[in-house]
């Protein structure tokens, strides 16, 4: 969360003096994901058993459970985007009453992947501001990346006092995620919009279908 969170905030302000980044609509949606990211890790995380159920002589853990649930949100998330409508020149419209509900609504459903699952959520919030505000690809990932950054570091704050934290280890991988987020953003200005979003929509897609082999079959 602390890597994924800072991370994201760096790169939310890199796409920011781009003008690639929806204040209004980071806040919007982080009204209601950040708190139920901080419920989440605060107080139902610590109580769920590592252990939740045997079928017969194997063990369902909490872990692989919690994967096999983020591949198939995955999952569902990649073909949205994949099938999505082709970017137009002027595809994002205003947030109306309807839009705002359903922002409300995924940012609960965000703010729960992102505290069970230790992710950003950033494969839901994507799609649900593309396909719902039908925002263009690359200000849908820098408003994500603001999104994403305020869930991971609120969420972070509430494993602070129960979870030993290896701060040495944690500065070096954020210092080598950071020179990434720079690295892709560099990239991202030589690939149009809709190529993206088509990329980025089967990328999603193999990661879902190779964790859940991996989850079922080789742990």
């Amino acid at each position: 969360l602390f890597v994924v969170g800072t991370t994201s905030l760096i790169g939310a302000f890199n796409n920011y003096t781009k003008g690639l980044v929806s204040i209004k609509t980071a806040l919007l949606f982080g009204i209601t994901s950040i708190t139920t990211v901080f419920i989440t890790r605060k107080f139902i995380m610590p109580v769920i058993p590592d252990v939740l159920f045997n079928v017969g002589n194997f063990e369902v853990k909490q872990s692989m459970a919690i994967m096999v649930l983020f591949a198939v949100l995955m999952l569902m998330a990649s073909v949205a985007m994949i099938k999505g409508r082709k970017e137009t020149a002027n595809a994002e419209t205003a947030a109306n009453s309807s839009n705002a509900v359903k922002l409300l609504l995924y940012g609960v459903l965000v703010g729960m992947a992102t505290g069970f699952l230790g992710a950003g959520g950033g494969f839901l919030i994507i799609p649900a501001l593309v396909l719902v505000l039908k925002m263009s690809m690359k200000k849908a990932v820098g408003t994500s990346l603001l999104i994403i950054a305020l869930n991971s570091l609120i969420g972070f704050t509430g494993d602070i006092g129960y979870i030993d934290i290896n701060w040495k280890f944690l500065s070096i991988i954020t210092a080598i995620a950071v020179a990434g987020i720079f690295i892709g953003g560099a990239m991202a200005k030589k690939i149009a919009g809709h190529k993206l979003k088509k990329g980025f929509g089967w990328f999603v897609l193999m990661m879902g279908i190779y964790i859940i082999v991996k989850e079922l079959f080789f742990n």
